[in-house]
């Protein structure tokens, strides 16, 4: 069985890869791929790595609302607030929507509005959202599958790619209990140039990204909240993005004070705790003790590279995730999730081995 499935918003980096997945996938069949801005051209002229592999065009949004009321599933790679009106709309017309973008994995419009400036209008649909990182909130996206199964449409409010690697570095210590009662929890992490999006700035143009490293948005970054909200670390985190020349990937290291009275583990242990949360997730793998992740181990896929480091001088663990900004970041991601609700295997479509060279 197949099932027709739209990308609103493919012109953009995010959504073109969400394309290029559902083209392959063995039960996803792309029937619509929308963006204002190139309406009439084909994929194929705006991204000639396209050619030869889909006649599919852009569309407007406003011309292509009947072919996505007939959808199966609707992923929007589109900017916050665009989903809020567009989610609603989809769902009441039947269609399941997996939204690539942060305007549903808040749960408190009021923090919502803090970071993102503008009032959540669809908040009715907030408790209705399953969280978008299954490795984690794997209890929401079975309840999201059920109710899909059952003949309802559902939303899946997919994770960001900061908030990925991090939740998926940390979660198992946090879960573990191994996380101090107090102190801060030190998140520095590097992302590809592709995840600040298509529009060029002056920090992404070629130019000033190339042979460059630099920290942005410290303090005020977006998805502080979104990791807090996912470990419980409420007031307790210090988030620094940093932009490196890389297309894509991205590396997040996260530094863990460990809990009084309790030894630190060791590497070995640390391994074994890893291996046991992630057993079963065939999109984790959890490298053996003395190996660290590397983006370019991923690039291309949608999975996760994770380990954890141990340091008793200091009582911390150092836990590292690397992961696809685009992939397991997001459109990846997507498909993923969109794959437990529609009862597919998790990792269907899905590459299993990045780009060796």
């Amino acid at each position: 069985m197949t099932y027709k499935a739209a990308v609103v918003g493919a012109a953009g980096f995010a959504g073109i890869e969400c394309a290029r997945l559902l083209l392959a996938h063995p039960s996803f069949d792309l029937a619509v791929v929308t963006s204002d801005a190139l309406a009439g051209t084909p994929l194929a002229k705006a991204y000639p790595a396209f050619a030869g592999a889909t006649d599919l065009a852009f569309r407007a949004n406003d011309e292509a609302q009947a072919d996505l009321a007939s959808c199966d599933v609707a992923f929007l790679a589109v900017p916050h607030t665009a989903s809020l009106g567009l989610t609603p709309q989809l769902m009441a017309q039947g269609v399941t929507v997996i939204d690539l973008s942060a305007d549903f994995r808040l749960r408190d419009p009021v923090v919502y509005e803090q970071w993102y400036g503008v009032p959540h209008t669809a908040t009715d649909l907030l408790a209705r959202a399953a969280f978008g990182l299954p490795e984690v909130a794997a209890d929401q996206l079975a309840c999201a599958a059920a109710d899909h199964a059952a003949g309802n449409a559902v939303l899946v409010a997919c994770a960001g790619c900061y908030p990925t690697a991090t939740s998926l570095a940390a979660a198992p210590l946090i879960r573990e209990g191994l996380l101090a009662t107090a102190g801060a929890v030190v998140v520095d992490a590097v992302s590809g140039v592709t995840g600040a999006g298509k529009k060029a700035t002056e920090r992404t143009h070629f130019c000033f990204a190339d042979e460059n490293l630099e920290a942005y948005g410290v303090g005020t970054h977006r998805h502080t909240p979104e990791i807090e909200q996912i470990l419980g670390l409420e007031g307790r985190l210090v988030f620094t993005p940093h932009l490196a020349p890389l297309n894509r990937g991205l590396l997040s290291t996260v530094t863990l004070p460990v809990v009084a009275g309790t030894a630190v583990p060791s590497a070995e242990e640390l391994t074994a705790l890893y291996e046991s949360f992630y057993a079963g997730r065939p999109l984790v793998t959890v490298l053996p003790a003395g190996q660290l992740p590397r983006t370019d181990s991923v690039a291309g896929t949608c999975r996760a590279h994770v380990a954890a480091v141990p340091d008793a001088r200091t009582r911390s663990i150092v836990a590292v995730g690397a992961i696809d900004n685009l992939g397991k970041g997001a459109a990846g991601q997507a498909v993923q999730c969109a794959n437990i609700v529609f009862g597919l295997p998790e990792d269907a479509g899905l590459a299993a081995v990045a780009v060796p060279v």
